[in-house]
């Protein structure tokens, strides 16, 4: 049998190499310099721009990047495809294109006042492509808020351990932000009283379990676990069947808008800190884990299958290829998933475990705002999008050691999958297995809480920054922080009336790999301007092989999938209630407008480039004063 650690020695042989050699070049590529003032200082306000300590930053930024998607796709690609090309688009194209796509999006950001994707092309190819990249950007949040959101719900209703925990660490991350920037208080004993009262809180959420609402059937929860509601109220709607997970949906987005508005030092800063640790420790302990179990102690006794009662090892139980379209697969055998053909599916389904667009968002959004110096852009840029392709392998190791295809298959993946087979894993260090699962599934909630509310607070950005100073009523209405996260968390909510797992995320995959090309973009166009001997192929081979991708990715789940699927009946059965036809049919119509609105900008920016080919002197544009 082959075993999981060739998973762990490909990964980190391929980042590793990556980081140490393309990292070093692409630093000296766009000229990364500490005598230059970051925009952190420059325009510091104590509200968006705080200067922060390098691993304060890192903590955050890592925290908003890696969200639900690295754990997601690549359990649901290996259970489709097989191992082996989750594997490998993870160890190759991670570093080739998703941490230069994060690293460019930063840099770019710091030579224009930390200001988004979407002014930095406008200054390039004006004020129509900034609005419809801006436009695209927030139509791509709404979509990371609702699926985030969904996996949240998902994550507190099968682990209610995690729900107890989570908001424990909330509330210590707001007493952190006091500790730390309110009373000035020593930012060393800060992090070990309020790091240990985060690991308190996995002890405390096993010993009182917190859910919503009534389980539907008896049994669901563990033993002990706390519901605030005696039934549940008729606002609360049933996703996924479950009543809980409707109402957790309903609270995290609720939790998101508040969140979004806060100052970045009361709780986005001192949160995503403190939920650095757990990140670390389940990322870092569980590839360190498979290389202590394999080369020495193997795993725990307890940690055995929970459907079959076996005891696991830590060799690889699933088929490395299922063929092209899945056919050989689990899911495919149990009709868990529609026609699902490798190529484009597999990139859309992986994701952000590879590429995302919504990094160049926080890159560009918030992580531009609090660089303390440029130097800082290489660790954090290129090696926060590396550390997010660790989840992913992290994640693989969990589905190849225990393979449970849920019975619902989709989002009903990540979790045994994840949280069991991540706590299994961690039992190779002596971790009680009743600890071990209940502690990476809080790991997955803390990735996926940051990343919601960081989208929420991007999303206003987006808005602000279309609106402009506003003019007119409705202006200062859409400029209003309050009105405006209130509208995303809304729409959000809408769009999981149908509860079809497979098109929302494919769709999310979709258009978050297709902004990823665009951030490539800006980025190609801004190198262009700068400088006409700038070689552009490191950023616009990625863009050209993604803005394709992605593309017909779109294409099929919208004519396919949704379409001729959820609408037509042709390929799978239609919808019924009303419900799930409007979410169908916003969701074709976000189809068709992400399409229309990046073939639109990458025209305008071929039209761009090629005018500075033309150019007699071979400079199109200043790159601005930061740059002189």
């Amino acid at each position: 049998m082959v075993g999981v650690i060739w998973i762990v020695a490909l990964v980190l042989a391929t980042f590793t190499v990556s980081y140490l050699v393309y990292g070093r070049y692409l630093s000296q590529f766009v000229g990364l310099d500490d005598s230059r003032e970051t925009p952190a200082h420059k325009y510091r306000d104590g509200q968006e721009y705080v200067p922060a300590k390098k691993p304060v930053l890192l903590g955050h930024h890592y925290s908003s990047i890696a969200g639900g998607a690295p754990v997601v796709g690549p359990i649901t690609a290996a259970l489709i495809w097989g191992w082996v090309p989750a594997v490998l688009w993870v160890a190759i194209g991670n570093p080739l294109m998703g941490a230069v796509h994060d690293f460019v999006s930063l840099s770019s950001s710091l030579r224009h006042e930390g200001k988004s994707i979407g002014y930095i092309i406008g200054q390039y190819v004006g004020e129509r492509g900034k609005n419809m990249l801006l436009w695209f950007a927030f139509l791509l949040t709404i979509l990371v808020v609702a699926v985030f959101a969904l996996v949240i719900g998902v994550v507190l209703d099968a682990y209610p351990q995690a729900a107890t925990a989570s908001i424990i660490y909330i509330t210590l991350a707001l007493l952190f932000g006091v500790w730390l920037y309110q009373l000035g208080l020593p930012f060393s004993v800060g992090t070990v009283v309020f790091v240990g009262g985060v690991f308190a809180s996995v002890w405390i959420g096993i010993q009182y379990p917190l859910a919503l609402v009534p389980p539907a059937e008896a049994g669901a929860y563990p033993e002990g676990t706390i519901v605030l509601l005696d039934s549940a109220p008729a606002v609360i709607p049933a996703l996924l069947e479950s009543t809980n997970i409707g109402a957790w949906v309903l609270v995290m987005l609720v939790y998101g808008a508040a969140a979004s508005i806060l100052p970045v030092w009361m709780l986005l800063q001192p949160r995503d800190y403190l939920s650095s640790f757990l990140l670390y420790t389940g990322v870092g302990g569980g590839l360190l884990a498979v290389i202590v179990g394999t080369l020495m102690t193997g795993m725990g006794t307890d940690a055995v299958h929970p459907e079959t009662g076996a005891q696991l090892d830590l060799d690889i139980a699933i088929g490395a290829w299922y063929g092209f379209f899945g056919e050989g697969g689990p899911l495919a055998a149990e009709g868990l998933i529609p026609l699902m053909p490798l190529f484009p599916l597999l990139f859309l389904t992986i994701a952000c475990g590879t590429i995302s667009g919504f990094h160049s968002l926080v890159s560009s959004g918030t992580t531009s705002k609090q660089l303390n110096k440029e130097s800082d852009a290489k660790l954090i840029g290129y090696g926060g999008m590396l550390a997010e392709g660790l989840l992913a392998a992290v994640a693989l190791c969990a589905v190849t050691i225990i393979a449970i295809p849920a019975a619902d298959g989709g989002i009903g993946l990540a979790l045994p999958n994840f949280a069991t087979g991540g706590g299994a894993i961690l039992t190779a260090f002596g971790i009680p297995f009743e600890y071990a699962a209940p502690f990476m599934a809080l790991v997955l909630a803390s990735f996926l809480l940051t990343s919601m509310d960081t989208a929420v607070r991007l999303g206003r950005y987006m808005v602000e920054e279309l609106v402009g100073t506003p003019e007119t009523q409705a202006e200062s209405y859409a400029a209003n922080r309050y009105v405006n996260t209130t509208v995303i968390a809304v729409v959000a909510f809408f769009l999981l009336g149908s509860g079809r797992w497979e098109d929302l995320w494919t769709l999310f995959g979709g258009a978050n790999q297709l902004l990823a090309s665009l951030a490539l973009l800006t980025g190609t166009i801004w190198l262009a301007n700068w400088d006409r001997s700038k070689q552009l192929l490191s950023t616009g081979g990625p863009m050209a092989l993604m803005g394709v991708i992605t593309t017909i990715g779109l294409l099929w789940v919208g004519l396919y999938q949704i379409l001729a699927g959820r609408l037509l009946g042709i390929t799978a059965e239609a919808e019924t209630q009303l419900l799930g036809q409007v979410s169908a049919v916003a969701q074709l119509v976000i189809i068709a407008v992400l399409i229309w609105l990046a073939v639109s900008l990458f025209k305008i920016g071929y039209d761009n480039l090629q005018a500075i080919e033309d150019a007699d002197d071979g400079v199109a544009a200043d790159v601005g004063a930061d740059d002189d």
